[in-house]
């Protein structure tokens, strides 16, 4: 058979319930159901991390760290215990209201700024955004994607593709 299980799992029969109800949902993500399914199949008796990632076509590593997660993280509820947790980086430097200034700042007229153009192009809109003071830095690449990004939502561009020369 093989060596038992490091984490051992005993579910509660809500906690079975629920899992069991997440992997039959159509709409659940599937991450989230491989996980309910590595959970169920480490509460039965005597199953294996081995026979788990065999089953599931997994790592055994993935087994171990989901089965460890399940443990540390009882307090919470199983939705949360099954997601991801929240991963590290570099913080946003422009905050949502300073973005809401700049999409407002790109629906005036350039022209109302004392720029002798009849659109914003990303350069001018950086440039005019950075003289205003609404932020410190912002490079007219990144802006061009998020304003890109966003205008899906938007009925008419923001911007004008800048014409080769």
């Amino acid at each position: 058979m093989g060596r038992k299980a490091k984490y051992r799992i005993n579910l509660t029969a809500a906690e079975q319930v629920v899992l069991e109800k997440l992997i039959r949902r159509q709409t659940a993500p599937q991450h989230q159901v491989k996980r309910a399914k590595i959970i169920l199949m480490a509460n039965v008796e005597g199953a294996t991390n081995q026979a788990i990632c065999d089953k599931l076509g997994i790592y055994k590593a993935e087994v171990t760290n989901w089965t460890k997660r399940w443990i540390e993280r009882a307090g919470e509820p199983i939705e949360q215990r099954l997601a991801d947790l929240p991963r590290s980086g570099r913080p946003d430097t422009i905050t949502a209201e300073q973005w809401c200034l700049i999409f407002a700042l790109a629906c005036e007229k350039p022209e109302d700024h004392g720029r002798p153009i009849s659109h914003w192009s990303s350069d001018e809109l950086a440039d005019e955004a950075l003289k205003q003071g609404i932020v410190g830095s912002l490079s007219s690449g990144h802006l061009r994607k998020v304003l890109k990004k966003n205008s899906a939502t938007s009925p008419q561009p923001l911007l004008v593709k800048r014409q080769s020369r």
